[in-house]
C-alpha cells in the first residue's frame, strides 16, 4: 500500500433533496416531520469559540440565543431525539434535558452538535443537525446498504438529523493508542485494508483520519477493531480516483505503515476478497433497496461532467477494464464496481 497525499476540491456544493429522493426517503422511513429545523437553530445572535481540553480552538462555537427562543428550541430538540431514537415516543425524553448546542463553521454542512443528558444518572448522548445535502444522504444510504454498519438519520426538507457514531477519532487513535501493547496490530491493519476496499467500491471520498472513527470491542480471546466513516460529504463527487482510497492521505500514513509492517501482499489480497464477499452478501439481501437508490441517484446531478470523465478514466486504468469508459454517471461506476465483484466472487 502506498501513500502520497491527494487534494480534494476546496468547496463542494450542497446538492438539494429532490422530490424523487424525498419519495425514496419516505419509502424507507427516513423522512420525518420535525418540530424545528436547521434554520431555527441558525437564529443565534452571537457565538463564542470553544476550546478543546488542550486549550486549542476546537473549530466549534457556542451559539447564544435569545431567552424567549431557548425553551422552544430545547423542546423541539428533545422531540427530534425521540423521533431519531424511538420513532417519536416522547417517554424516552421525559427525564432528559438539552445540555449544549454547538455550531461548527468547518465543513460543507455547518453542523450543530446537540448534547442531551439524562438528569436521573447524568448519562449523555449526542446527535447532529445539518443542512440536508443530497450527496451526503446518498453516502449514508450506501453505508447502510453496503457496509457492515447501520446508520440512523432523518430528513425534513433542508434539515438532516444524524445519530452520533461512537468511536475514537482516527487521528486521535494514531497518537495515543495505535501501538498499545495489548492491541493486535495485524487486526488493525486488516481492518484498514477492508475499509480502504469498501471506500473505493462505494466511492466514499476524503476518508482522512479525522473523518473516521475506530471502534474497539473486547472479544473472549482478543480485541476486535472496526473503522467506521463518520463524514459522508464527499460521496461520489470528486474525479480523482485517489480521493476514494484512504491509503493515499498523509493523515492515514500511520495506518499504511502498520499495514505494510504486518501484512504481506497475499494477506492484503485475502482481506480485500473477504470484504468483497461481504459486500456481495449485503447486495443480495438489499437488492431491491439498492435498485431503488440507483434509479433515483442516476437521474440527479451530483457532480460535474469533468469529474465523471476523469474518474471513469481513472477507474478504467486502475482496474484495467475499459467498461468503465462507458459509464455516464457516478452511479454507473458504483454499479459496475458491484457487478465486477459479484463476478469475481463467483469465480
Amino acid at each position: 500500500m502506498e501513500n502520497n497525499d491527494v487534494k480534494i476540491s476546496k468547496k463542494k456544493p450542497i446538492f438539494p433533496v429532490t422530490p424523487a429522493l424525498q419519495k425514496y426517503l419516505r419509502t424507507y422511513q427516513r423522512e420525518a416531520k420535525l418540530p424545528i429545523g436547521y434554520n431555527d437553530l441558525m437564529q443565534f445572535n452571537e457565538a463564542f469559540p470553544l476550546m478543546d481540553k488542550f486549550g486549542k480552538d476546537s473549530l466549534w462555537e457556542g451559539p447564544i440565543y435569545a431567552q424567549d427562543l431557548i425553551e422552544r428550541l430545547h423542546d423541539g430538540l428533545k422531540e427530534i431525539y425521540a423521533n431519531l431514537k424511538a420513532s417519536g415516543n416522547l417517554r424516552i425524553v421525559e427525564h432528559k434535558y438539552i445540555d449544549k448546542i454547538e455550531y461548527c463553521t468547518f465543513g460543507n454542512t455547518h453542523p450543530f452538535r446537540i448534547r442531551i443528558v439524562n438528569r436521573l444518572n447524568d448519562v449523555y448522548d449526542y446527535f447532529y443537525i445539518k443542512k440536508a445535502d443530497a450527496s451526503r444522504i446518498y453516502g449514508l444510504e450506501m453505508e447502510e446498504i453496503l457496509s457492515p454498519n447501520q446508520v440512523n438519520y432523518l430528513v425534513d426538507g433542508n434539515t438532516l438529523v444524524e445519530e452520533h457514531i461512537a468511536g475514537i477519532p482516527g487521528d486521535v487513535f494514531t497518537k495515543g493508542q495505535l501501538y498499545t501493547p495489548e492491541f493486535n496490530p495485524t487486526r488493525i491493519a486488516k481492518e484498514f485494508v477492508k475499509f480502504n476496499e469498501r471506500c473505493l467500491i462505494m466511492l466514499l471520498g476524503d476518508m482522512r483520519a479525522y473523518n473516521f472513527v475506530v471502534q474497539i470491542t473486547p472479544d473472549f480471546d482478543d480485541i476486535q477493531f472496526r473503522i467506521r466513516a463518520i463524514d459522508f460529504d464527499q460521496q461520489f463527487y470528486e474525479g480523482n480516483l485517489k480521493v476514494y482510497l484512504p491509503q493515499f492521505f498523509k493523515e492515514n500514513l500511520p495506518y499504511v505503515k502498520m499495514s505494510m509492517e504486518q501484512l504481506t501482499e497475499k494477506t492484503v489480497l485475502q482481506y480485500q476478497q473477504e470484504e468483497r464477499s461481504s459486500i456481495v452478501h449485503r447486495v443480495r439481501s438489499e437488492r431491491h433497496r439498492l435498485t431503488d437508490l440507483r434509479d433515483v441517484s442516476n437521474k440527479e446531478e451530483l457532480t460535474t461532467p469533468e469529474n465523471i470523465a476523469l474518474l471513469k478514466q481513472g477507474m478504467s486504468d486502475y482496474f484495467k477494464d475499459s467498461n468503465y469508459l462507458r459509464c455516464k454517471t457516478m452511479t454507473d461506476i458504483i454499479e459496475l464496481n458491484i457487478k465486477n465483484i459479484i463476478r469475481q466472487v463467483k469465480l
